[in-house]
Formats: C-alpha cells, sequence, structure tokens
C-alpha cells in the first residue's frame, strides 16, 4: 500500500491534482471556523448541544460543524445539494427540463447554471430563515444575538450565502482541476473532521473505566465488518446480458458483440436516507419553537432513538428508495434503446416484455437495497442508546464516507493505470459506481 501511494507522486499531473485538492480542503476547513458576526458563540454551542436528533443537527453533520459555530459557511454544501434534487425532481413533471436532460453537454451545462441560481435562492431563503429564527433564541437567559434587528439579518444573510456561493465554486474547481467529485469531497471533509473527537471520547470512557478494553474492541470489530458491508453492497450489481444483432452498412458488420445493463443493489445511493431524515426531522424541529402542548408531544413523540422515531424513519428510507430509483432509472426507455439499436436480452422479446423483465429485477433488487440502507440508518440509534457508545457510527454520514472514498480510490487507480502504475488492489479493480 505504502508503495501504491508512492506512486500518486510520481505522476506529476497526479500529484498536482492531490496537492490542490488537499489545499482546497485546507481553505474549506479554515473557513468553517470563522464566525459570522453578531453572535454569543458560547450560547450557540448550549443550543445546538441539545439539537442533535432534529433538523438543525442534520444540517451541522453535512456542515461539518460549521452551523453550530455559525460560521461563514454555515450553510454548507446543502442549498447546492437540494437544488440539485429538486431540479432531478422536477425534470420528471416538466417536459422542457426533460428535453434539456437529453441534449448531452449543452443540456447539462444549462441545467448546472439552473441549479446555481437555485442555490443562491436557496441560500438566501435559509439564511434569512436562521438569522430570524436565531434573534428569538435564548438559552439560560442569555440571547444568542445580542443586538437582534435588521442590520442582523441582512449581514448574516449576504454572509451566509456568498459562503455557500463560495463552496460551490471551490467544489466545480475540485472536480475541474483536483481528483473526485468535489462536492461530494466537500461533505466527506465535513464528517470526517468529527473522528479524532469520537476516539477522544471514546479513550475518556476507557481510562474512567466506563467502558471495557473488551467491549470496545469488540466494537471496532463490529464497524469493520458494517464498513465492509457497505462497501460490499455499494458496488454490488445485477447483471443482465444483452446480445445484440449483427448490422451490416455498406462494407462493415456491426455488433454481434454480448454486453450486459449493471443494475445497480442501492440504485438511489443516499439520497433516500436524506429525503427521510429531512422530512422526520422537520415536525420535532418545529414544534421546539411552538409554545403549546401538543408541540411539545410531538416533538417527545419524535425523539431520537424511541420506537415511533425508527418505524417511520426506516418506513420512510423504504419509500424514497423506491420512489427514486423510479425517477432516475426508467424501464422503458431502457428497452426503447436497446431496441433501436437492435438489442435483445436472450429469452425475452424485445420491446415491453423486455422493460416488464428489466423492472421485476429491478424491483427485486431495490427492496433488498431499500432494507440495507433502513438497516445501516437505524445502526446508530442501537449503537448509542443501547450500547452507549459515545459517537455517531452509521447512517447517512457512514454511506457518504465510504461512497467518497471508493469514487475517489476509483479515479486515482485509473491514473496510475493509464501510466502503466499498480493500482490500489493487484488482484482486483474498483468498479464504477453509477453517479
Amino acid at each position: 500500500m505504502i508503495e501504491q501511494i508512492q506512486n500518486i507522486f510520481r505522476v506529476p499531473e497526479l500529484k498536482r491534482r492531490v496537492l490542490f485538492t488537499c489545499a482546497l480542503l485546507i481553505v474549506y476547513r479554515i473557513g468553517a471556523h470563522i464566525p459570522t458576526p453578531g453572535i454569543d458563540a458560547h450560547a450557540l454551542k448550549l443550543f445546538f448541544d441539545q439539537q442533535a436528533g432534529n433538523l438543525l443537527g442534520f444540517f451541522d453533520l453535512f456542515s461539518g460543524g460549521a452551523l453550530r459555530r455559525l460560521s461563514v459557511f454555515a450553510l454548507g454544501i446543502m442549498p447546492y445539494i437540494s437544488a440539485s434534487i429538486i431540479l432531478q425532481l422536477l425534470a420528471v413533471v416538466v417536459p422542457a427540463l426533460e428535453k434539456l436532460q437529453k441534449e448531452g453537454e449543452q443540456g447539462r451545462k444549462k441545467i448546472t447554471q439552473y441549479t446555481r441560481y437555485g442555490t443562491v435562492f436557496l441560500s438566501a431563503v435559509q439564511g434569512l430563515g436562521i438569522a430570524v429564527g436565531l434573534e428569538g433564541m435564548q438559552i439560560k437567559g442569555a440571547a444568542v444575538v445580542p443586538q437582534p434587528g435588521w442590520g442582523f439579518r441582512l449581514l448574516t444573510t449576504i454572509t451566509l450565502t456568498a459562503g455557500t456561493i463560495f463552496l460551490m465554486w471551490l467544489g466545480e474547481q475540485i472536480s475541474e482541476r483536483g481528483i473526485g467529485n468535489g462536492i461530494s469531497l466537500l461533505i466527506f471533509a465535513g464528517i470526517i473532521v468529527r473522528l479524532p473527537e469520537a476516539i477522544v471520547a471514546s479513550w475518556t470512557l476507557i481510562s474512567q473505566g466506563e467502558m471495557n478494553v473488551l467491549v470496545f474492541l469488540l466494537l471496532l470489530v463490529i464497524m469493520v465488518a458494517v464498513v465492509a458491508g457497505v462497501i460490499l453492497m455499494t458496488l454490488g450489481q445485477r447483471r443482465i446480458s444483452v446480445q445484440y444483432a449483427k448490422r451490416v452498412v455498406g462494407r462493415r458488420v456491426y455488433g454481434g458483440q454480448s454486453t450486459h445493463i449493471p443494475l445497480r443493489v442501492n440504485t438511489a445511493g443516499v439520497i433516500p436516507v436524506i429525503f427521510a431524515s429531512s422530512i422526520i426531522a422537520f415536525p420535532a424541529t418545529i414544534a421546539q419553537f411552538v409554545p403549546h402542548p401538543w408541540a411539545q408531544a410531538v416533538s417527545s413523540w419524535l425523539q431520537f432513538g424511541g420506537v415511533p422515531y425508527t418505524l417511520l424513519y426506516a418506513g420512510g428510507i423504504i419509500f424514497f428508495t423506491y420512489f427514486y430509483t423510479a425517477i432516475i432509472f426508467n424501464p422503458t426507455d431502457v428497452a426503447d434503446n436497446m431496441k433501436k439499436y437492435g438489442g435483445f436480452i436472450p429469452g425475452i422479446r424485445p420491446g415491453s416484455k423486455t422493460a416488464e423483465f428489466i423492472e421485476k429485477i429491478l424491483d427485486r433488487i431495490t427492496l433488498v437495497g431499500a432494507l440495507y440502507l433502513a438497516g445501516i440508518s437505524i445502526l446508530p440509534e442501537i449503537m448509542i442508546t443501547q450500547l452507549n457508545v459515545p459517537f455517531y457510527f452509521g447512517g447517512t454520514s457512514l454511506l457518504i464516507v465510504v461512497g467518497v472514498a471508493l469514487d475517489t480510490v476509483q479515479q486515482v487507480e485509473s491514473h496510475l493505470l493509464m501510466r502503466h502504475y499498480e493500482g490500489f488492489l493487484k488482484k482486483a479493480r474498483v468498479r464504477g459506481r453509477i453517479s
């Protein structure tokens, strides 16, 4: 492994890309500690210590703790992700957007431009909402915003919006001139910085005698097994064999080869978990700001670790897995394209029968993927509430970290193999993932 890492710095272009990526990630982490003016940092920290299981705690996870400090990068890259998801969903019902998706490079550039506009709009709305919400907060008699008013609101909105735009630019620069997907790497960096804190918390419990060393070692074995399972499911595919008939065009013969359609076990990726987490955390978050008995009842009923929360969370993940898979993968379009170019699945008639066959297989593997996502997502609740683990392991963070790591390793390995160096795996290759 050390030799493979050394090979990275023997390729000038790859070395430049890796160092460029690291430099921009350092800039991101520095910006995550630059506070927005007009905030009582101590009072804000006390407030976020109470928000681990609701929507604000969820957003703080993706911002790498920047929201907890209300830094210039407090919104993180979530507005960009939200805008991208909204455009994907709109493409299903808006014919003009669907047409743009099929226009190749020019269409993608136009959709990217719309995504940027949507990011600015969502950032401004969320920034103003955070500013107004913070003005009314008091923790133990201390106001989070000592001097509220429109001056603070406008300053906070402009600062947070500019921070998100800058992060969007950083992500695009990493994707273009660095290594890996820039937006995903920013989220990855925000999550992985919590690792030292988890190690310190675990060591503190062991040194104080509150956690047995054997129990901690058992947890490490479980964590390694879970990560291995996530990698297996992330790369897992169901391949459908496809044959192409021979076609004679002039003096050339086209087709006749055999290929396959790779259907991923987890086609929807991490999106269903994000959807379910946001929706189930939203009522509990709003209820905390409504001084009414029924609102407090809703907040306690949807408390993190409770049975209602767990059941709704798992059910929401399974629903959104099927929902999002149906949006991004259309068996009818795949069957029509195969028929157009002379492709067919052995033993299956082209056209509607092929679409039904693909949809049947997709439904089966999607069920496996949905149950897998639900299991990984409720794992942190079991470890924190039942096993008293002092850190958050599993869920959205684990899925993102593993997925981004696999994609980045794949890109590095492709650069090494292109220049006749050994990759990270000598006896195997990291198969590509459909983003």
